[in-house]
């Protein structure tokens, strides 16, 4: 069971790690960090913390290394890779991995408090909240989404925007745009429109 008060920092940077620590740990955090990814994988596959913080750029593995060896798809915590502007495709990348979202260097404390702190909530929600029947049901293309795609079709269903959506699910418009794109080349739809005509033709049937 996670430790809802728990979180990881993993980055080779020790300057990263204790900056991520101290803002953290002020917004009353208990913050563990590591400076490779196989001291934290050791850990983490035992020890479920509330949010983990990954740096993409780790020396060995990396974080899209330690993503798959973690398989973060199936893990019980979210976790957010750190990664630069010019690596963008890369975090990309790790959201199709499994990564939660990704925060953007440079970052400045605040935001990363308050994406920690909305993703653990929303994770929470998640976890307690009744399954929605677009998370259920068994329509053309379901098997092929992801747990995070179908909750974010669930938003798109609903008519969230994008800000709307991430908001809920503790995750960027930019990150619920790229799912949003995921979901319809593997459902086949031309737009937003024609993806929620698929889903809920089926679901009428």
């Amino acid at each position: 069971m996670a430790q809802l008060d728990e979180v990881f920092i993993v980055d080779d940077d020790s300057a990263v790690r204790d900056a991520l620590s101290l803002v953290l740990s002020l917004e009353g955090y208990h913050v563990r960090g590591f400076s490779d990814g196989a001291a934290f994988l050791s850990v983490a596959r035992h020890h479920v913390p509330a949010c983990i913080v990954l740096d993409v750029h780790m020396p060995g593995r990396s974080g899209l290394d330690i993503l798959k060896e973690l398989e973060a798809d199936r893990y019980p915590a979210p976790i957010f890779i750190i990664s630069g502007q010019g690596d963008i495709p890369m975090a990309v990348d790790a959201i199709r991995h499994g990564a939660l979202d990704f925060i953007e260097k440079p970052f400045n404390a605040e935001t990363v408090v308050e994406r920690v702190r909305d993703a653990i909530a929303a994770h929470q929600r998640r976890s307690s909240a009744e399954p929605g029947d677009l998370l259920t049901a068994h329509f053309p293309g379901h098997d092929l989404l992801t747990p995070r795609e179908r909750e974010v079709l669930v938003q798109i269903a609903s008519g969230a925007s994008n800000k709307e959506a991430g908001r809920l699910l503790g995750i960027s418009p930019r990150t619920i745009e790229v799912h949003r794109a995921r979901i319809m080349e593997k459902l086949g739809a031309k737009n937003a429109a024609d993806l929620v005509r698929i889903v809920l033709k089926d679901m009428r049937a």
